[in-house]
């Protein structure tokens, strides 16, 4: 393995005071003074302060609002020995979290100092996004030490995401290394679920909500849980394998509902599961019209909000869904909500429920408040890393 190209160009910021010190691993095109050299889309670049000292060294890409995402901030080699061990800190640190599942993120860009690279681990297969053009630059180099520090021998590319044309990256997905199945059974917990690699969102799976799953789950034996936005049933089944009374799950895809009754089959629950597609909204202003109740609610909606543009409607958004399921709930019963738009603050969210609270007419207390699962962790540094949120509350 070749050692990695010295830097190709240097980089002089501009308004430094106010990047200075901060350890954000994101350079924006407007803190750029000048560029020395000609690097390209992907290069290695040294960035200096006004005076010439040395700052940082990254990725580079002209094509690119973030036009260098940081690696170091120290004048080291970027050589197999710093990916390799990048990498390995990353897989130490899910051996130490994540135990008890078979699927689960492996390395969250940013927040294990990788910035750009994704990837997710189903059983023996690694799912990975390059997206960033450095990174992308650099796959066939980092699928073959991710084999080499987990000891898998399939790598398989999601690199469909929208955000990778903000890169001038083209879609392309499929396997890197090794070939098969792209249908993956996995574990989690108590649980068994199927993961689509090649189709199913994200990278497949929903690792982030893992343990607020759990959580919410001890919260639901004996009771009669409603599962909205249920997507593939994960809060469901193992709200179901707690000891729910019954689980009803509401999607608007009927092709996600076919996997979650299988998921039910697989974990045999599926007499105490149902699924039916409905629009959330409407199905929940039925269900109220019809004084229907339940003891659990549990709240997943898609991200209403991927802009700063979108908060306020984002924010009506989380109310009115709050509303319907505070009214639904019975009293004493649970609510478990959740928000994945980074946009989206906890205080702002909370304020909305409260809101939401009031024109119900019902007392609501929280009695935790989560965030993404520890296999995502935040860096402290990047409040970019930190976007989901759910709480678990009492309706009286």
């Amino acid at each position: 393995m070749a050692t990695e190209d010295p830097s190709k160009g240097v980089v002089t910021l501009a308004r430094a005071k106010e990047i200075a010190g901060t350890g954000h691993l994101w350079i924006y095109a407007g803190f750029i003074h000048a560029v020395r050299g000609q690097p390209v889309s992907g290069d290695l670049v040294d960035v200096v302060m006004p005076n010439g000292r040395f700052y940082a060294r990254g990725l580079y890409n002209p094509d690119s609002k973030i036009r260098v995402r940081i690696l170091t901030f120290h004048e080291e080699l970027i050589t197999p020995a710093f990916w390799r061990e990048r990498i390995a800190q990353a897989v130490r640190l899910r051996t130490r979290i994540a135990p008890e599942t078979t699927a689960y993120r492996l390395i969250y860009g940013e927040a294990d100092r990788l910035p750009g690279l994704i990837v997710d681990r189903y059983d023996d297969v690694l799912v990975m996004q390059t997206l960033s053009s450095g990174m992308d630059r650099r796959k066939e180099m980092l699928a073959d030490l991710l084999c080499e520090a987990t000891a898998s021998v399939r790598v398989y590319l999601r690199n469909d995401a929208k955000s990778r044309s903000l890169e001038g990256l083209s879609p392309v997905t499929g396997f890197l290394r090794g070939d098969g199945g792209t249908t993956i059974e996995v574990r989690e917990g108590a649980a068994r679920f199927l993961v689509d690699i090649a189709r199913g969102q994200k990278t497949g799976w929903f690792c982030d909500q893992r343990e607020n799953r759990l959580a919410a789950a001890r919260l639901t034996a004996g009771k009669r849980v409603l599962e909205v936005f249920c997507h593939t049933g994960a809060f469901g089944i193992q709200a179901a394998l707690a000891g729910a009374s019954h689980v009803e799950g509401l999607d608007v895809s009927e092709e996600a509902l076919v996997l979650a009754r299988e998921h039910a089959r697989l974990n045999g629950v599926q007499e105490r599961c149902s699924y039916r597609a409905a629009d959330a909204f409407e199905e929940l202003r039925r269900l109220e019209h019809t004084g229907t109740q339940f003891d659990v609610i549990l709240l997943d909606p898609p991200a209403f909000a991927r802009s700063k543009q979108a908060v306020p409607r984002a924010l009506s958004g989380y109310k009115d869904i709050n509303l319907l399921g505070i009214r639904l709930t019975k009293p004493e019963g649970i609510v478990v909500t959740s928000s994945c738009s980074h946009h989206v603050s906890d205080t702002d969210l909370w304020k909305a429920i409260g809101r939401a609270a009031q024109d119900a007419k019902r007392c609501v207390r929280l009695l935790e408040q989560r965030g993404q699962a520890s296999d995502h962790p935040i860096l402290a540094t990047m409040p970019e890393t930190r976007y989901l949120k759910c709480f678990i509350m009492q309706v009286l």
